[in-house]
């Protein structure tokens, strides 16, 4: 069994990322999207000054700075290696995102890194939500991970600006 990380939120974020489940080299250094291919620190510099050269504290004070906030739909599940398609879905626990977004009221936007979070928060945690948590815009964008492999960087990077209404470059 696999745990994901706490929120890294707070009381200004009015955007909250979610991922599915930290890959092993995450687990493994205790940081979101630590693989050094996987796009999101890249795509966050662009976004919010958060890129991949700063240390992580900085990065995320950075997207702190930029009211957003980063999790995961997943709490824990079984998974052998890092690919979202090995979740072994009977393993599956939710996050509490009542409580969260209850916590944190000014979370306007809630935008998944790929489709597997998407899918799971709608399948399992959007139905345990009230109405007016459930009105929160949800965005699907592309996964930032390098298995994702069917879209560019740059492809990528236009697709999350386009997504959270952001110009591109």
């Amino acid at each position: 069994m696999i745990h994901s990380f706490d929120p890294i939120i707070n009381q200004h974020a009015t955007l909250l990322i979610l991922g599915s489940m930290p890959g092993n080299r995450s687990l493994q250094q205790q940081q979101y999207y630590a693989h050094p291919r996987n796009a999101f620190w890249s795509i966050m510099h662009r976004i919010a000054d958060a890129g991949p050269e700063l240390d992580y504290p900085t990065r995320l004070t950075r997207l702190q700075s930029a009211r957003i906030a980063l999790w995961d739909v997943l709490k824990s599940c079984r998974r052998n290696g890092s690919l979202d398609a090995a979740i072994r879905p009977e393993s599956m626990q939710t996050n509490d995102f009542s409580g969260l977004l209850s916590a944190y009221p000014n979370i306007q936007r809630i935008a998944f890194n790929g489709k597997k979070a998407e899918t799971v928060f709608r399948r399992h945690a959007l139905p345990l939500l009230d109405d007016r948590l459930r009105s929160i815009d949800l965005i699907g964008l592309p996964s930032t991970s390098p298995a994702h492999a069917a879209m560019t960087f740059e492809q990528k990077l236009d697709a999350w600006c386009k997504g959270l209404n952001l110009l591109s470059g």
